[in-house]
């Protein structure tokens, strides 16, 4: 790859991951090309040496968000080498997660804009579940493996969510503790 292809390529993967990290916090609704292009210190007008359209960058936004946290699911896995399971938890409901979105679980933010995107959105999200499930899967030699991967997905992106929700800082702390208490 030549020097201006490996520039362009650099400069697309930070835009890219702007991006991402803007959709985690806004939602694919919100990130305007004009900031996105600013904050990554480039003009309005080289958006389209990179990009076919908004809804291009989004989706492949919302794309690198989503796979962002393959990595990180197994890391938390990882941390507890006595029980896997518990340290995916742990690491999932911690504060920390609840709040720094921007570089959180997309399943989480990008879930409602999901279920009301296109098809490719739709399978984005859709092979990132599959994904986490089957890590989870893993983790568990139960018979009914399956059945409590997607028990415990559904309520770590349901606790985050609601934790991320509400105002009161106690009520959203008692909702990541009881959860992780209960799953553990």
């Amino acid at each position: 790859m030549g020097h201006s292809q490996a520039e362009k390529a650099a400069t697309r993967a930070r835009v890219l991951q702007l991006a991402s990290r803007k959709v985690r916090t806004e939602g694919v609704t919100r990130p305007g090309v004009a900031e996105l292009m600013k904050k990554a210190g480039l003009t309005h007008g080289g958006f389209y040496k990179h990009f076919a359209s908004r809804d291009d960058l989004i989706a492949q936004a919302a794309a690198v968000a989503l796979a962002e946290g393959t990595a990180k699911m197994q890391r938390s896995a990882r941390k507890n080498e006595q029980d896997p399971r518990a340290g995916l938890i742990d690491a999932y409901l911690a504060r920390h997660h609840r709040d720094t979105p921007d570089t959180g679980c997309a399943l989480v933010s990008l879930g409602a804009s999901a279920g009301r995107g296109d098809q490719g959105f739709k399978e984005a999200y859709e092979k990132q579940v599959r994904t986490y499930l089957e890590l989870i899967e893993g983790l568990d030699d139960s018979e009914d493996a399956h059945a409590e991967a997607m028990l415990t997905l559904s309520a770590l992106v349901g606790a985050m969510l609601m934790s991320r929700a509400v105002a009161d800082q106690d009520f959203s702390d008692e909702l990541l503790e009881t959860v992780a208490e209960r799953l553990r």
